[in-house]
């Protein structure tokens, strides 16, 4: 499959969008294709797998509060990598952290810090260069 050096950005909530945004002026400074959807694995699970399974995106950046399922629903619908910032809701942020970091084996999610989609908009480009530099040599 050749790499498109797209990343998509999905957030549960309108309430979360200046968090995908914030990701994706680091995309747009660094020229990476990118989209945002707003879609949650709570209130619409079968609007966001249709997506998952047809989205042309290299990497899924998951961003979510509270129990913050969103990143692990769709870690678990694809192999592309994914992404989870936890969005600090309640609790400092704290249970978003720790529902995104504990996945079962089979399932990974890279985590970044607590409102922090600026460092998962750097590592999708980093894994992004990984992709398009083996497609270049």
């Amino acid at each position: 499959m050749a790499c498109k050096g797209k990343v998509s950005i999905i957030v549960g909530s309108q309430r979360d969008l200046s968090y995908a945004e914030r990701a994706a002026k680091i995309l747009e400074e660094h020229r990476i294709k990118y989209e945002i959807m707003v879609l949650s694995a709570h209130r619409n699970p079968k609007e966001l797998e249709k997506y998952i399974e047809s989205s042309d995106a290299d990497i899924f950046i998951g961003m979510a509060g509270l129990a913050a399922h969103l990143p692990g629903f769709i870690a678990s619908r694809t192999n592309k990598p994914v992404i989870g910032v936890p969005l600090n809701v309640a609790l400092g942020g704290l249970d978003s952290l720790l529902s995104i970091v504990q996945m079962p084996k089979g399932v990974p999610v890279a985590t970044v810090g607590i409102d922090n989609p600026e460092n998962a908009a750097y590592l999708a480009i980093r894994i992004l260069g990984l992709c398009l530099e083996k497609e270049v040599n």
